[in-house]
């Protein structure tokens, strides 16, 4: 007879061995098991010491998706969010005061997905040859423009030898076209670091201008442009004969300085820190007046990169000033940094409308010009509706009269402004620190 208890234990053996083995954080019931307490988590966290079920240890691409998927992911929140930011003054705000906050994108989330947007496009905008907000002619622009010029005479050259076997007066001319148009380029490229080839730059830059004007619009090159043309030329053989010339309105050099002699100093600052600060604004007035005199688009790029991280500092900045203001309306610091978010967001995604607008205005000048006065009209409405939307939006969260509220608008407004200024100041001066 078999002994039974050898029977019944190789049958658990091999019972037990045929499952697959439980992972060691699942009780026998399913339940996770908290990896600090090893207590059954039945839930998100851990009801014996609050720690998250979920391992915070996870793929890097996943986290960045997480973080991505934080900041753009507008759902259906974003139809309901959107048009009564634009259209409706104060209505989030107040929601979210209420405690009705699901239906809506979050006031941050909001103000960086709008700002990010706002700032791309307002860089390819200023930067762009369309751009109606800065109209650089660089010297760069006027070269390559020359050299296209250039090379269209030499073809014309080609044509009128293989014509004309007998040098003719066309031919001649275009051969000495050719021979200033290379003396042009030798003088343009010169440095201009040196003050006589700032102003040979400076002069054949605009003879340039004015032998393409001649050539590719004779009709609008007048007497006045013909005496301007003599009189630039002179002006060139008297600088290459070591003679000084006036360029344009005489004007001083750049220089940035609240003394007489040029220097920066401040009684409070030792005399070592006042030489430093001396040589570091002489050194951004030097940089500023070559981006000046040169292409400004790189200053520009910079000083507009700039500005994001300047205006997430004036953010809550823009809030103390509401908590000032309105110091007995009982509201937490929150609520107002959540009025500045709003209101920010409300302005930049108005400015991009602008924008586009703008854009679809040029267009419509040769393709629909039935159309102008409609878009001329309502970019016009949306600028008025910028001040109008915010006081209105200040009337209503913070619910005092039409004259206080007036009057308080008018201070925050002036005071912003000049918060606005110094912020342009910085970005400006941290913008040429990185030209």
């Amino acid at each position: 007879m078999p002994n039974t208890d050898l029977v019944q234990k190789y049958t658990d053996m091999a019972t037990t061995s045929s499952l697959p083995k439980a992972p060691d954080d699942f009780t026998s019931t399913g339940e996770s098991t908290c990896e600090n307490c090893h207590q059954p988590i039945n839930g998100p966290f851990c009801a014996q010491c609050g720690q998250q079920a979920e391992s915070t240890l996870k793929y890097f691409w996943v986290v960045i998706m997480h973080l991505l998927d934080d900041i753009f992911s507008f759902d259906s929140r974003a139809a309901r969010t959107i048009f009564p930011l634009v259209t409706r003054p104060a209505f989030l705000t107040n929601e979210y005061f209420s405690g009705r906050r699901v239906h809506y994108v979050p006031p941050l989330r909001l103000y960086l997905f709008i700002s990010i947007v706002f700032f791309i496009t307002l860089n390819f905008f200023v930067t762009t040859e369309n751009s109606h907000l800065f109209q650089v002619q660089s010297k760069q622009d006027v070269i390559e423009e020359f050299n296209e010029h250039v090379e269209l005479l030499k073809e014309k050259q080609v044509i009128t030898q293989n014509k004309n076997q007998i040098v003719d007066d066309e031919q001649l001319k275009i051969s000495n076209d050719l021979a200033k148009f290379a003396t042009y380029l030798i003088d343009i490229k010169k440095d201009e670091a040196l003050e006589k080839n700032k102003k040979l730059v400076s002069i054949t830059t605009t003879l340039i201008e004015l032998e393409l004007q001649k050539f590719n619009h004779p009709d609008l090159f007048n007497k006045k442009n013909k005496e301007r043309y003599e009189l630039l030329s002179s002006k060139i053989v008297k600088l290459k004969n070591g003679e000084d010339v006036e360029v344009g309105s005489k004007s001083k050099p750049l220089t940035i300085s609240n003394n007489e002699d040029g220097t920066v100093t401040f009684d409070f600052l030792a005399e070592e820190t006042n030489k430093k600060l001396t040589e570091f604004t002489n050194g951004l007035a030097k940089k500023a007046e070559k981006a000046f005199n040169s292409d400004t688009t790189p200053l520009v790029k910079e000083v507009i990169g700039k500005l994001p991280q300047l205006m997430f500092i004036l953010l809550p900045l823009f809030a103390v000033l509401l908590k000032m203001m309105f110091l007995f309306s009982k509201r937490l610091y929150m609520e107002h940094l959540t009025v500045a978010l709003h209101s920010h967001s409300f302005i930049f995604f108005t400015i991009l409308l602008l924008e586009l607008l703008d854009v679809f205005y040029d267009y419509c000048e040769t393709a629909l010009p039935s159309l102008l006065g409609i878009i001329n009209f309502i970019m016009k409405g949306m600028l008025i509706w910028i001040p109008v939307y915010l006081f209105i939006m200040q009337k209503r969260v913070y619910k005092q009269g039409y004259i206080f509220t007036f009057i308080k608008y008018n201070i925050i407004g002036m005071a912003y402004m000049i918060l606005i200024a110094v912020t342009g100041v910085i970005a400006f001066i941290w913008g040429l620190t990185d030209v």
